[in-house]
């Protein structure tokens, strides 16, 4: 068995719980087929497991370094990646005519967990270049897309995105990198970038960077800002490459995680002759860099679920074969010792983690399954209504991920007892990699605020409105379904869903309406716990859909697929008896305008 993600459980996500072959009657994706699809997973899991993953350890303990004059990364590190260029993963969701394999980005996210699975520091650099690549495509001209993005497509060209500086953080508003005009179309770009992950390396050709930059005379705040491609190199007319563009590495920085992936800060304009090119309208630049944003996000959310989920599957691995203590019942000393999974509590340990990452697995490709929904749509409307859900359920689809499946990996090092806790396993390298991606792309704060102060309150609620019509759907159709097969479970879950709803859709609305009354502040204090409220009825509705699909599938198959299918309906039980229950208490303290983090007094810390 895998130890990077179960193949069944790619296939019960992709065929038996999202149907995804059915997007094969869409013109976009006609010429494909599902043997096409299951040949493009085996492939990425062949890399994942030869390439990827071998070097991952290897990677982390030598990251990269920087003597002055160059950047050194390990080998193994160009070697991945020019397998997976070769064989076209950095083009799998681009249309043909750019040269891609105009595959469902549903699979394209499968393949892609199976890479962060294997090896979250090296898929970090395509991962960039994708969407550095997208975003041109979207927003970039001709000249843009031919010069930039098709050598990205290729492979020759790598991406990254340059929004924080030093002194500002989050708080992009507060930016000083400025751009100013110059007689040739082009603007002098010059200003300080911090956390620059792939921001230099010899991996490619080139480095793409998309920068966020201020032009002189433009509005304050966040509606001045305009974004800018930025190459290392010049790209020549005829598409060759030219000389350097006054892109000088100021140094790195040494992450707790994530450490094979170089993250630098970057100094534009030292020497008064860096040159950018502005994508699209000047000062709509963060309204660009949202969809590379969000993008990032909803993957960041992925990558978490995934080193959980790798997590479990190592740490249930281990407890299979530990030997060590007794049964309770069991009074003999001389008595042999039994593998740690016979233990209730490593039980539990175990099953939450499996709880955690399949749910929040399920979650990420559910929001992927939206995108292309949205993309091949021919209805307006639906269009409009499924990118409000996708809107509203990113900041969860990367916060909640984030947080609960870093609580897996804290598990996993917890199974495997003192030797979790050293170099020798792998799970505490998965923990400190999965440490980074509650802050990765927003803080999971910024995240919450997001959620509660724009995403259910825009447009009058539409978007929430959406998230709770596409629940009571699951909850009517499984109840149905339920009552018919006379299973008690999924009814029993289907109950619990719906009263966790009413108390979601109640505590909204008292929240909405000290937003009303203009307190700000105290609307969003408890932005977080609201957050991981919704996040975990979110979950919960995951898991429902994933039992009804399991429940379905439980009795005909072969023994292996019957204990796939138990699996997924003990962890649905556990989220719902263990982890649902505890929206009751969160949902008390949002309504009761608790206010004792908002007025506990600065000086009394």
């Amino acid at each position: 068995m895998s130890l990077l993600i179960r193949r069944k459980e790619l296939d019960f996500l992709l065929y038996e719980w999202l149907h995804i072959e059915s997007i094969l009657d869409k013109p976009l994706f006609a010429e494909h087929s599902r043997e096409i699809f299951d040949s493009i997973l085996d492939t990425a899991q062949k890399i994942a497991e030869e390439k990827f993953a071998p070097h991952a350890a290897e990677v982390d303990e030598q990251e990269p370094t920087f003597d002055g004059e160059k950047v050194h990364i390990l080998p193994a590190v160009k070697e991945a990646l020019d397998a997976y260029i070769e064989a076209g993963f950095l083009g799998i969701h681009f249309g043909e005519e750019s040269g891609g394999m105009q595959l469902p980005y549903t699979l394209s996210q499968a393949c892609a967990s199976l890479f962060y699975a294997a090896n979250v520091s090296t898929a970090a650099y395509p991962l960039l270049t994708v969407g550095a690549a997208r975003l041109i495509e979207s927003f970039g001209n001709e000249e843009q897309k031919a010069r930039y993005m098709q050598p990205m497509i290729e492979g020759r060209f790598f991406g990254t995105m340059c929004l924080s500086e030093p002194q500002a953080g989050s708080s992009l508003g507060d930016i000083r990198t400025k751009a100013e005009p110059q007689d040739d179309g082009s603007y002098l770009i010059s200003g300080n970038k911090m956390w620059i992950s792939g921001g230099e390396h010899d991996l490619s050709e080139n480095i793409i960077h998309l920068v966020l930059a201020k032009i002189p005379g433009g509005p304050a705040g966040v509606k001045g800002i305009s974004l800018f491609i930025v190459p290392k190199l010049h790209v020549n007319e005829d598409l060759s490459l030219g000389e350097q563009n006054d892109v000088s590495l100021a140094g790195l920085n040494h992450k707790m995680g994530y450490r094979g992936t170089i993250n630098t800060a970057l100094n534009f304009g030292e020497n008064g002759q860096c040159k950018g090119f502005l994508v699209g309208e000047a000062h709509r630049g963060l309204f660009y860099m949202f969809q590379m944003m969000n993008e990032a996000r909803i993957a960041v959310g992925l990558g978490a679920s995934v080193l959980g989920y790798t997590g479990f599957l190592h740490s249930l691995d281990y407890a299979r074969n530990r030997p060590q203590g007794r049964s309770p019942e069991d009074r003999d000393p001389t008595s042999s010792p039994v593998p740690i999974i016979q233990h209730a509590d490593v039980r539990r340990m175990l099953l939450a983690q499996k709880a955690y990452s399949e749910g929040a697995l399920a979650l990420g490709f559910y929001c992927a399954k939206l995108v292309d929904t949205i993309h091949t749509s021919t209805e307006s409307e639906e269009k409009k209504e499924l990118s409000l859900l996708l809107d509203l359920l990113t900041p969860i689809a990367k916060a909640w991920p984030s947080e609960y499946c870093l609580k897996a990996n804290d598990l996993a090092i917890q199974v495997l007892g003192g030797y979790g806790y050293t170099r020798d396993y792998p799970v505490e390298r998965f923990y400190r990699d999965n440490r980074l991606n509650p802050i990765h792309e927003g803080a999971n704060g910024i995240q919450a605020i997001d959620l509660l102060g724009r995403k259910a309150m825009m447009k009058q609620g539409a978007a929430f409105r959406l998230l709770l019509q596409k629940v009571h759907g699951t909850i009517a159709n499984t109840r149905q379904w339920a009552t018919e097969q006379n299973n008690e479970a999924i009814q029993e879950y289907a109950e619990a869903l719906e009263k966790a709803v009413e108390t979601v859709t109640s505590t909204t609305l008292a929240l909405s309406q000290v937003a009303l009354q203009g307190k700000s502040k105290l609307f969003l204090a408890n932005a977080s716990v609201y957050l991981d409220m919704l996040g975990h009825t979110v979950i919960a509705w995951i898991w429902l859909e994933q039992a009804w699909a399991a429940a379905q599938k439980q009795h005909g198959g072969s023994e292996s697929e019957g204990n796939f299918y138990e699996g997924k309906l003990q962890a649905c039980k556990y989220f719902y008896r263990w982890e649902l229950p505890k929206i009751k208490q969160q949902a008390q303290l949002l309504e009761s305008l608790d206010d004792t983090c908002l007025n506990m007094p600065e000086s009394a810390f």
